[in-house]
């Protein structure tokens, strides 16, 4: 019987220890910032009905659906009838579940099936692993973590405010300094389009105008006429392309490009509005760290995220000193549970991206030693006697909150201590006889190769400093 070489789906992946631990290390920033601002933990479970989730994406997204086969006695006892039918309707007898596809459709679900149980505004996080049954490449899985929060049954933009706070907060605590947090407006854009008489046309123009930094206005104004907006249109954007200065003065002089546009200028009233709560807060996000510096916060009229799905403020960030997409973004909608009947419910979330964090962190390594280790303190052993002289060592430094273990083994010295070296142990404790002895244990830094003679009361003194 041959044997199978051992595989994995395509677009999936297995972590290891080091690499689990430095992700944890992402997550629990995430989290910590996200309890701290009163959002809660919500989980949902990785399959849903097919019926919640399908309609939901478009019909792109429809396709990319991982959808569960029935198992056993209903699909013995459809097979007949299936046959009978020409097949009919075969795939809805034959699969009713899905993989869940993303957090937001299933915690609309959530918000609707527990209506009366929760509390609005609904503050909630979720960081669970997604799928979708997308063509594998570099930077594209087909199982993956998404990293959620929203609140629901508010409009006010407070939150939005909140929101920049957060994230302003979870990029400095992973030691990012070097960042942008892009917003706009869902109502300026569509005061854009309606200013230059181009209304409805705002995304066709914003992927052009977003082009401006490669292809210079020359190549923006022929793109925009290849997508058939009209030359006199292309004509009256030319103001935004020269619009500079902080971002109040980014908004006056938006004032004067979307006249008295309805969108347009309610787009402009709530910006106005969330700088305010920002002031008020004393919002780190809307200082520099020298003169020279742009705040983190920078008003970015091309930011054109998701204009079928969002409906006022939107948000995007990216890490200037890498040459990577965004890391988060996301925005306020409207009727996010009109899809399961409850119409009228406005909410306001965005979402990490953590492996593309990952890899920044990687990058400009800004894992923390911290993050890498695991066990901080191995005891060595060299026969029974030590063995057991060492056990209730090992006991005391895990009692004071030390990781540690004994090598489990009457190994050569060199096995040990190779295996400390490979799990990056920073400290090998040596239990022989001599130390039996004396009650002077030897604390060897791994690191720094220096060695210290102390007994288990100094030794935990010096490590818990």
């Amino acid at each position: 019987m041959s044997k199978e070489k051992p595989s994995i789906p395509k677009g999936t992946r297995d972590f290891g220890p080091a690499v689990v631990v430095k992700r944890n290390y992402i997550f629990n920033t995430i989290k910590r910032t996200f309890e701290k601002f009163g959002y809660l933990p919500l989980e949902t479970p990785a399959m849903e009905q097919l019926s919640v989730l399908t309609g939901k994406y478009g019909d792109e997204g429809d396709q990319l659906l991982f959808k569960i086969l029935n198992s056993g006695d209903f699909l013995a006892k459809t097979k007949a009838e299936d046959i009978e039918q020409g097949y009919k309707h075969l795939t809805r007898k034959v699969s009713e579940k899905g993989l869940r596809y993303d957090l937001t459709v299933p915690f609309a679900r959530f918000v609707v099936m527990n209506r009366n149980e929760i509390t609005f505004p609904f503050k909630r996080y979720q960081i669970q692993p997604v799928w979708r049954a997308d063509r594998p490449q570099k930077g594209r899985y087909r199982e993956f973590y998404q990293c959620d929060a929203d609140v629901v049954g508010t409009n006010s933009l407070l939150c939005e405010a909140e929101i920049v706070q957060m994230i302003n907060e979870v990029l400095t605590n992973l030691g990012l300094t070097d960042f942008t947090i892009k917003i706009n407006h869902r109502g300026i854009l569509a005061g854009i389009a309606e200013a230059i008489g181009e209304k409805g046309r705002e995304g066709d123009i914003c992927v052009a105008i977003d082009k401006l930094d490669k292809i210079g206005q020359e190549g923006v104004r022929k793109e925009l006429l290849e997508r058939g907006i009209a030359e006199e249109a292309v004509s009256k954007l030319e103001p935004l392309y020269t619009l500079e200065g902080n971002n109040e003065q980014l908004l006056e002089q938006l004032q004067t490009i979307l006249g008295n546009t309805e969108e347009g200028q309610r787009g402009l009233k709530d910006l106005s509005e969330v700088w305010q709560y920002l002031a008020s807060l004393n919002s780190k996000a809307l200082t520099a760290k020298n003169e020279s510096d742009n705040p983190r916060l920078m008003l970015d009229v091309t930011l054109a995220r998701g204009l079928s799905y969002y409906t006022g403020c939107i948000f995007e960030v990216k890490v200037n000193n890498v040459s990577m997409g965004s890391i988060s973004g996301g925005g306020r909608y409207d009727n996010l549970t009109g899809m399961f009947g409850m119409p009228g419910v406005s909410g306001v979330g965005f979402s990490f991206g953590v492996d593309r964090i990952y890899d920044v962190l990687e990058e400009l390594q800004l894992f923390p030693n911290s993050s890498q280790v695991g066990t901080k303190v191995l005891l060595v052993q060299f026969d029974k006697e030590s063995e057991m002289h060492a056990l209730p060592l090992l006991q005391k430094l895990r009692d004071a909150g030390l990781a540690s273990e004994l090598y489990p083994e009457a190994a050569k010295l060199k096995k040990q201590m190779g295996y400390a070296d490979q799990k990056n142990i920073p400290y090998v404790i040596l239990v022989g006889s001599e130390e039996i002895a004396t009650g002077k244990l030897k604390l060897r830094n791994m690191q720094l190769g220096e060695q210290q003679d102390l007994t288990i009361e100094e030794i935990i003194s010096e490590l818990t400093k």
